[in-house]
């Protein structure tokens, strides 16, 4: 369903004014996962996972309107049958074998030209990175049968599924990455585009062979509604995480709801200025074996309009197209209070010691989910100050939310029950089919490299630039340097220095 808007009509976030700054966006909200630890794929999950988000109803916000909502979504395994069979005759074009089709919820601009530019323009840049165009979809919404408000529907951008079918020659890895980046550059060269008047409304919810995400500015009661595929019968999946946004002095919009790509979040991130500068700074030296020469077409890794939130889920998305590990991803950027902590095994206070100088931590207080279709866990920072809790049940199946209470659970079916940890981590690999306990998958995951004998021979401290035969004088030769090192200034040695030596007086100074 087209939206039709007035021309004049311009969307994004206001500039910095008076006491507000887009710098401070934050989120903090309710979420929750609703999975089969076997893997096996049901319609069920997505009903107890809409369910469980609207319990939450009251973790989100809404506007003055009360069904204009801050944000809603879900974020589910690829419901595969679903595409091949549901709308087979609506797009014929469509690949049959799993992993070798991506599909990806796509937000574009309400004008119709704009919007032919931007559909142009992305097919291109899948053609020019060697991948196969299968088809745009409509997607199905029913605004009006969900209630939404006016004000989410003046903002509502034009929703459309891309599918991508891969290069034969790739592998299902290689296609994400090959994916990552036909995104990347679609949303980069759009959204600068300045003779869109809409070019802000373009945003890829997902593009994946694995994950798919559904949401918008609506309020978690109005998510299967709204989107008609949710409530479809043939739509399965063994997994889905949900999220109930309350934007915490913030402007919500369609494209800041959460689910992210890989993962939601309640809470804060408030190391967040510190984490975003280290990203920028490391663009200039950043390098993959994966993307090679492509490298600068991932960049501005964090888009400059993102909430923390947004910020997280960009790098850990970049973190696991350059080869690593979902769980090792999450250890890097939260890692435990190690320390000071005398219980650690030293292998895995090794792993968080050589990690420290790769990526500083992104601390909360926050509560963190996240899946890439073939785990989903949940974690919390060191901190630990954020409520989850969660029920394991007999017939295999885990219900992990902000709070208990969010589905029924007969107290004869619960195996196990309990909360999250401050930096401990709660794992369900789905390959394996079980729940993976915190102290084993670290445990693996530190083990893997030899990072204490990296630390040992490459590790430099203070004292190792010590010497007996260092010259300390004034007059040395290196003085100009040392003082440089240390931030000494002329106005240093003129102001607050020489006064104490020459003229034995406290220096004056501002």
């Amino acid at each position: 369903m087209s939206i039709k808007a007035n021309p004049p009509l311009t969307f994004g976030y206001p500039e910095a004014s008076g006491l507000y700054d887009p710098i401070n966006e934050k989120d903090s909200c309710g979420v929750g996962f609703v999975a089969d630890i076997k893997g096996r794929p049901s319609h069920q999950i997505m009903l107890d996972a809409y369910h469980l988000n609207s319990r939450m109803d009251h973790r989100g916000g809404c506007g003055f309107e009360a069904n204009t909502g801050d944000g809603a979504g879900i974020l589910m395994a690829l419901p595969h049958t679903f595409f091949i069979t549901t709308i087979k005759e609506e797009l014929k074009a469509i690949a049959p074998a799993p992993g070798k089709y991506a599909v990806g919820n796509v937000f574009l601009p309400q004008i119709e030209s704009e919007r032919q530019v931007c559909v142009a323009a992305i097919n291109e840049i899948v053609a020019e990175e060697g991948q196969t165009l299968l088809g745009w979809r409509e997607v199905p919404i029913d605004p009006v049968g969900a209630d939404v408000g006016p004000t989410a529907r003046v903002a509502q951008p034009y929703i459309a599924q891309l599918f991508i079918g891969a290069d034969e020659a790739l592998s299902q890895d290689d296609f994400e990455r090959r994916l990552y980046i036909i995104r990347k550059r679609f949303t980069r060269a759009l959204r600068r585009n300045s003779s869109l008047s809409q070019a802000k409304m373009v945003y890829a919810c997902s593009l994946s062979t694995k994950v798919i995400v559904y949401k918008g500015m609506l309020t978690p009661g109005q998510l299967f509604p709204f989107y008609k595929d949710l409530t479809n019968p043939e739509c399965e999946t063994h997994m889905a995480m949900v999220h109930s946004r309350f934007s915490t002095n913030t402007f919500p919009s369609w494209d800041r709801a959460q689910p992210n790509r890989f993962m939601s979040h309640n809470g804060e991130i408030n190391t967040l200025r510190g984490n975003r500068n280290q990203m920028v700074a490391r663009e200039g030296s950043a390098k993959s074996e994966h993307f090679g020469k492509k490298m600068s077409q991932l960049f501005p890794v964090i888009n400059a309009n993102s909430s923390d939130s947004g910020s997280f889920d960009a790098v850990l998305e970049l973190m696991l197209m350059s080869g690593r590990s979902l769980p090792e991803s999450v250890m890097m950027m939260i890692p435990e209070a190690w320390q000071s902590d005398v219980n650690m095994p030293q292998d895995k206070k090794d792993f968080y010691e050589y990690h420290s100088a790769l990526m500083e931590p992104w601390d909360g207080p926050a509560s963190i989910v996240f899946s890439d279709g073939h785990y989903i866990g949940a974690v919390l920072d060191r901190n630990g100050l954020r409520p989850s809790r969660y029920y394991v049940t007999h017939d295999d199946k885990v219900i992990m939310a902000s709070e208990v209470g969010v589905l029924h659970v007969d107290p004869a079916n619960v195996r196990l029950k309990g909360r999250l940890q401050p930096g401990r981590m709660f794992l369900l690999d789905f390959e394996q089919g079980r729940l993976i306990p915190d102290e084993e998958l670290k445990t693996s995951i530190a083990s893997r490299r030899p990072y204490g004998e990296w630390l040992k021979n490459q590790k430099v401290t203070l004292d190792d630039l010590s010497s007996e035969t260092a010259e300390h004088s004034l007059d040395a030769e290196n003085v100009l340097q040392r003082m440089q090192a240390f931030g000494y200034t002329t106005e240093t040695m003129q102001f607050m220095l020489l006064p104490l030596v020459t003229e034995l007086r406290d220096p004056l100074g501002s």
